[in-house]
Parts: structure tokens; sequence; C-alpha cells
């Protein structure tokens, strides 16, 4: 089981998960998080950690973000990891809570 980074954090990508995160999971895009599902253990610190939501438990994904699964494990391979807190986007609070953002994910 992992947790998985949906679509709300595309261009929100606030880094309060990657603080608690004891196994340092996170890897960082242009402007999204990703977790790497064989790095997760499940512990499910930093679900409660993101600002806007965007952490899922694998089984309590919605089904209309299936799609990151796939992509966290994707990406989680080819961005660095990331380990410690940096300011969001200036313009996260724009972002957040916005549909349809994954024709925003700059890989």
């Amino acid at each position: 089981m992992t947790f998985v980074v949906g679509e709300d954090c595309i261009k929100c990508k606030h880094t309060d998960c990657v603080e608690v995160c004891p196994v340092d999971c996170f890897y960082e895009g242009p402007n999204f998080l990703v977790i790497h599902p064989d790095e997760c253990i499940d512990c499910a610190l930093c679900e409660p950690e993101c600002p806007v939501n965007a952490i899922f438990s694998e089984d309590e994904l919605p089904e209309d973000q299936q799609v990151f699964l796939e992509l966290n494990a994707e990406l989680a391979e080819v961005w660095p990891n990331i380990t410690e807190m940096k300011a969001p986007p200036a313009d996260a609070e724009d972002w957040a809570n916005k549909p349809n953002k994954l024709q925003y994910l700059e890989r």
C-alpha cells in the first residue's frame, strides 16, 4: 500500500508533507510532488499535512484520479528527491481546489 499525490497538488506544490516523511519518499517536479510507491511505508503522516488535501491512501484514491497512481510511480523514478520544506509557488492559493489541472502538469 502506498500514498498517492493527486491532481490538487499541481501548481500548488506545498511541501509541508515532505517535512514529516520518515523515509524521504517524496520527489519534486517543476510544479508537482510525487510519492515513490516502493519507498512509502504507509505511515499516513503526510496526508493531514497537505493544505490542499492532495494526498490519498492508494485504496481511497478517487476514481477520477487513478491515473495519478501510475504518474507518481513513473515520475518518482526521474525527478529528484526532496527532503526539506520549501515555500509554495507565489500563486499557489490561486490554483488551490481548481479542477482539471492535469493539463498543467510539467514534466
